[in-house]
């Protein structure tokens, strides 16, 4: 599979979630929710913004892995479930509705921040696919550190305390 159609359906994805993101971020607030870690959240966009601009840069010519498309293939597969479990509260955002129970269906049962996992996946798997070893490494040790703070602000939020059971349910 060529990397302009690879880069663009992730690019478009993105785009599409962030319209989406908006969308509910929007709805939430109107019904009285409120948005923690604000602080961070520009940095958020401005790392995956740059980590996808940066694919655009240095990944065409190279070769794609089928393995690790394969891979990227099962992460987006788990990416819809995320959505679809959290339905009408998933954003971008770290969004709190009062009195709202916390989602525990879908991969929410399992484990904690399931979209925050497949999100560090990718953001290693995909660079990896164009076997940019050194990129994925430098974005995965970016994102870690962005998503120290975001966990930590939405677990706050959330009251839930630091532990690795806690099933905070992602952005509520």
């Amino acid at each position: 599979m060529d990397m302009v159609l690879i880069l663009g359906f992730v690019t478009l994805q993105r785009l599409a979630e962030l319209v989406v993101a908006h969308r509910n971020t929007t709805r939430l607030l109107a019904r009285g929710a409120w948005e923690a870690g604000r602080e961070h959240y520009p940095y958020m966009v401005a790392l995956h913004a740059l980590w996808l601009a940066g694919l655009w840069w240095l990944a065409p010519g190279r070769p794609v892995s089928p393995a690790l498309l394969g891979v990227y293939v099962l992460l987006q597969g788990l990416r819809t479930w995320i959505v679809a479990s959290l339905g009408d509260r998933w954003t971008t955002r770290i969004i709190i509705l009062p009195g709202a129970p916390l989602v525990r269906r879908g991969p929410y049962r399992f484990i904690s921040h399931p979209n925050y996992t497949v999100v560090v996946a990718e953001i290693a798997v995909l660079p990896l696919m164009f076997g940019l070893v050194g990129y994925a490494v430098l974005f995965f040790v970016l994102n870690a550190a962005v998503l120290y703070v975001r966990i930590r602000d939405e677990n706050r939020a959330l009251g839930i305390a630091p532990s690795p059971a806690a099933g905070a349910g992602g952005a509520q």
